[in-house]
């Protein structure tokens, strides 16, 4: 994301979800153990870029954090995912994680 990107935010993960619909991010995205992958295919770190991310803190419970993000791969497919709280660390790859946190 550039620096000079307005920021924009959305009161739920749904209206966020919805809002990146609308902008054309159609496919769902997994994280698996070294790429994230939909039924199009499969991306390293090396082969997405992150285009918009939307943070959600849970208030009153850590486990209702929420991330969501909307992804565009090299080739042109454009998608949403969603992680919670509760990444799995150790099956994740460290180069898709540092490139989730960025």
């Amino acid at each position: 994301m550039s620096e000079h990107t307005p920021k924009v935010f959305y009161a739920t993960v749904t209206e966020s979800i919805d809002m990146l619909r609308e902008k054309g991010y159609e496919l769902d995205f997994n994280l698996e153990e070294n790429c994230i992958a939909c039924h199009a295919g499969r991306f390293e770190h090396d082969q997405f870029e992150i285009d918009e991310v939307y943070r959600y803190d849970g208030e009153t419970d850590p486990a209702d954090e929420a991330t969501v993000y909307g992804i565009s791969s090299h080739d042109g497919l454009k998608g949403i995912l969603v992680t919670g709280s509760s990444v799995n660390m150790e099956s994740t790859e460290a180069r898709i994680l540092k490139k989730l946190r960025y």
